[in-house]
């Protein structure tokens, strides 16, 4: 059976030490977390994802979710008491305002308590990613009445949220949908249609589930600009906030699913269900990417969880299975070695590692981005957050999804026939780590964001910014002996970006097509990059704890783990570039009769 341990030492070194919070001791929330709480914290729910969650996780999947005759959804065993002691525990409300109930800790401890969920049982934090998602977009755009009626239950855990958005006929071109909104008498809306792929549409969590769904009023514009966001909820609720009649919105069915087994995926139906606008008609796009786009940096550390969770469980099989003799063995020695001492095995431990700490320092980098955008009383402040947090969204849920489904192979190949079978647990994580490339929006389409939207906005302000970043890091240190084996790699890698980035403004303004072929390439190469810097400020901060005579094993073994990344992985921008200065004739010349 597989376990895990949160990485918590990790996570307070990156919080002390790379990306020094203590900066932002300004912005609300932030006074309160002394290194001494930071770290209660995040024992605390790393031990409460270690015992509770991470038990279920086997289990929930064999067992899964199972749909009643009469539409109603039961969990995996064990999956309601634990969710009720998440509630209670406070870690679904941990960053939600207090005005409704929250505990009003910055969003980067959230984040980092997500990541820790998803690692142990991304099944059962699915459901508490979505209502804190859908808490998100009612503060930010719900009225001041539907505030007070469904956050504080939201907080609580009473209620659950979702988002409803695909349809059997369109994915990502939201333009599509066919669901609509008839207006009624009383302002509020008949909800006509049906809606696929809904995680956690119908379950037995909590006592109410409210449905943000994108709908189109009757008459509404053609396309993304006449399409509204709605609230539907389970059951109606009274003004005294007592439940009253049950909606006409249902589960048709599960979706039969490759993993995620213990949450439940529906088909909903809307058979003249009452909804409730949310903001401006037609403006429903605007309102749901709040709840997408934190629901998109909530993949990326799924992506990175199930990356996590798999390194631990191949590193302890590692050190545990002998197979082979090192090629150092004395030519006599009989004994087997554990396999830890074949350089492949190292080569993928140290790949998938080199990846999990600098993926989660650039989480937890943006997720500050994201603290700054919402807290700052400084403007300018705001806007550059709010800028990065732009750029970098698209890459984090890209890259981080593609690359912790890829180690969750490279770990399963580590066991060998072993990581085939069930017993061992690995070949699940494969299965659950598969759908994080896929849902809120599949990663080629992350890539066109990046590159159609993200690049070009606001005249290049957040992408000149992040190269201006980078290589003012890159100057500062330059100086230093030590860490001139991470800047080297680095400022090569950069290079390649910026040639990458002028390649697309030479020859993608007249063909869109060269944009799209080397997009996936871009984003890619993007996220290296990123990557690669967040390594380099971990190696300065690991330097400079051996400088104060600090160096603690786990310090040599980043600086060491770093290296590998510069060395093994670094090398990569030079393909990526290659790539996207084929262009797109090669591409697109087949005809579709061809394929």
């Amino acid at each position: 059976m597989p376990s895990y341990r949160a990485p918590v030492e990790d996570v307070l070194f990156l919080l002390t030490d790379v990306l020094r919070i203590e900066r932002f001791n300004n912005l609300p929330g932030f006074s309160e977390v002394t290194e001494d709480l930071a770290s209660v914290i995040l024992s605390e729910a790393g031990r409460f994802c270690a015992d509770v969650l991470q038990p279920l996780n086997q289990t929930g999947d064999r067992e899964g979710c199972k749909r009643r005759p009469n539409g109603e959804v039961t969990t995996p065993a064990g999956f309601k008491e634990a969710y009720r002691a998440f509630v209670e525990a406070g870690w679904l409300g941990l960053s939600a305002d207090p005005a409704y109930g929250g505990q009003g800790l910055p969003y980067l401890f959230t984040v980092i308590v997500n990541e820790f969920a998803s690692a142990a049982n991304i099944s059962f934090a699915l459901y508490s990613g979505l209502t804190q998602a859908a808490f998100a977009a009612i503060l930010t755009h719900g009225s001041d009445e539907q505030k007070k009626t469904y956050l504080p239950k939201l907080v609580r855990g009473a209620w659950s949220g979702t988002m409803n958005l695909t349809e059997p006929h369109c994915g990502t071109d939201l333009g599509l949908l066919k669901t609509k909104a008839i207006p009624n008498e009383d302002g509020s809306y008949a909800i006509h249609g049906q809606k696929i792929f809904i995680s956690a549409g119908e379950h037995d969590l909590t006592e109410n589930i409210i449905h943000l769904v994108l709908a189109r009023i009757e008459g509404a514009p053609a396309g993304v600009k006449g399409i509204s966001l709605f609230i539907v909820p389970k059951f109606l609720v009274e003004p005294d906030q007592k439940l009253g009649a049950r909606n006409a919105v249902s589960c048709g069915s599960l979706e039969h699913k490759m993993g995620i087994h213990g949450n439940a995926t529906c088909v909903m139906n809307y058979d003249g269900a009452k909804g409730f606008l949310v903001g401006e008609p037609n403006k429903g796009l605007n309102a749901m990417f709040v709840m997408m786009n934190e629901a998109r940096l909530g993949v990326a550390g799924q992506g990175l969880g199930q990356s996590e969770i798999a390194y631990q469980n191949a590193a302890a099989y590692a050190k545990d299975r002998k197979q082979g003799r090192s090629f150092s063995a004395a030519k006599d020695q009989a004994e087997p070695e554990p396999i830890i001492v074949h350089p492949d095995i190292r080569r993928i431990l140290l790949t998938i590692r080199g990846f999990n700490e600098a993926a989660r320092a650039l989480l937890l980098c943006v997720a500050l981005e994201a603290d700054v955008a919402h807290r700052s009383e400084d403007e300018a402040a705001r806007q550059a957050a709010s800028d990065r947090l732009g750029l970098l969204t698209p890459v984090l849920k890209g890259v981080l999804t593609d690359i912790g489904f890829d180690n969750t192979v490279l770990a399963q190949q580590v066991f060998g026939g072993h990581g085939y079978i069930g017993e061992w647990g690995v070949e699940q994580f494969v299965r659950d780590a598969r759908i994080a490339m896929i849902y809120e929006g599949a990663n080629g389409i992350q890539a066109l964001d990046l590159v159609g939207r993200k690049l070009a906005k606001d005249n290049g302000r957040a992408v000149m910014a992040f190269f201006a970043e980078v290589a003012g890091f890159i100057k500062e240190n330059a100086a230093e002996p030590d860490i001139k084996p991470f800047l080297e790699p680095l400022e090569k890698a950069v290079e390649h970006l910026r040639d990458a980035s002028l390649w697309f403004m030479n020859n993608a303004l007249m063909k869109p097509e060269q944009a799209a072929a080397g997009a996936y390439d871009y984003m890619h190469l993007f996220g290296l990059v990123a990557l690669g810097y967040m390594w380099a400020r971990i190696a300065k901060a690991a330097l400079a704890r051996r400088a104060h005579n600090n160096a603690t094993q786990a310090m040599e073994f980043k600086l060491l783990i770093g290296a590998f990344f510069m060395e093994r992985m670094m090398p990569e921008s030079a393909t990526r570039l290659a790539r996207i200065r084929a262009g797109a004739e090669t591409m697109m010349a087949p005809s579709a009769e061809m394929f």
